[in-house]
């Protein structure tokens, strides 16, 4: 028997991800690269305020210009999930977007991934993690990390994941005035592409870098720049293929404070890292209220 839809309003996070290592370790024959990189998440969030409603109509506000409805991520995801659990059901959705696009943050992944997760529970569509997870795939090889809402070691294409438990630092974030195309970098033809697999545990222990950096910092003399900045104050590395960058700190108060510091040109927040994401937290709220 199915279960009615809840149609009260209700709010979702949607947060950002941190690459704190990137390695890339090979390349296929179908362009794609394997690679090993640590994925943590962030309390710097996009906000979804979704109504779910018994229509067959999904609404997203505002609209993206130059995108057609369909096209849009969070279309995509909410279209998969009701076609994959055989219901016909619809939503409106508004985002609330303060996450940089192009920045490497894993936005657009995670606004996908907290649509499945939040409709799963709100169309009571049931559909398991795994099932989810193998939805998001489809969309992105990024989304399954978020809807899992566990920091991860990821290897393959960014697709096999293993639950891992970085220490949760506070991060200064900073984006560069550029936004960089993922399919530039890897298609770069002086990306290193062979570095060496390792256990994770050596790759724990040993000090975090991220392949991608060398290009992107070639390529674009704004990432360059708040890198060479960065590193006068912390550890700082490229997220993913950037553009954003950060500096790991063990305080809040010396993030802050460099924060402060930096130049008129750059824009940057403070953020807390965390193994268990936002919205596995929203989830277990939601679903304790509605009990």
């Amino acid at each position: 028997m199915t279960r009615p839809i809840i149609t009260k309003t209700t709010q979702w996070p949607a947060p950002a991800k941190l690459n704190l290592f990137l390695y890339i370790t090979g390349r296929r024959d179908n362009g794609y690269h394997d690679l090993q990189t640590l994925f943590q998440f962030i309390d710097r969030c996009d906000t979804l305020t979704i109504t779910a409603n018994n229509s067959d109509a999904i609404s997203i506000t505002p609209a993206i210009e130059g995108v057609a409805l369909e096209d849009n991520l969070i279309y995509r995801a909410a279209d998969a999930l009701r076609k994959a659990a055989g219901i016909s059901a619809g939503a409106d959705i508004h985002l609330d977007k303060i996450l940089p696009m192009g920045g490497g943050l894993g936005g657009g992944s995670s606004d996908a991934a907290t649509t499945l997760v939040a409709l799963n529970y709100l169309w009571q569509t049931q559909l398991s993690t795994d099932q989810l997870a193998d939805i998001g795939l489809a969309l992105g090889a990024d989304v399954p990390v978020f809807v899992r809402g566990v920091s991860a070691f990821a290897e393959g294409v960014g697709e096999k994941l293993q639950p891992a438990t970085p220490e949760e630092k506070w991060y200064l974030v900073v984006k560069p005035e550029v936004s960089i195309a993922t399919v530039d970098i890897f298609t770069h033809p002086e990306l290193t592409r062979d570095t060496e697999k390792r256990p994770l545990e050596t790759l724990l222990s040993g000090c975090y870098e991220n392949d991608c950096e060398k290009i992107v910092r070639r390529l674009h003399p704004e990432v360059d720049k708040a890198l060479s900045w960065l590193l006068e104050y912390a550890p700082s590395r490229l997220t993913g293929t950037g553009a954003c960058v950060f500096s790991e700190f063990s305080t809040q108060r010396d993030a802050i404070a460099t924060l402060k510091k930096l130049p008129d040109w750059f824009h940057g927040f403070v953020a807390k890292g965390v193994n268990t994401s936002p919205l596995l937290t929203a989830l277990s709220t939601h679903s304790s209220e509605d009990q």
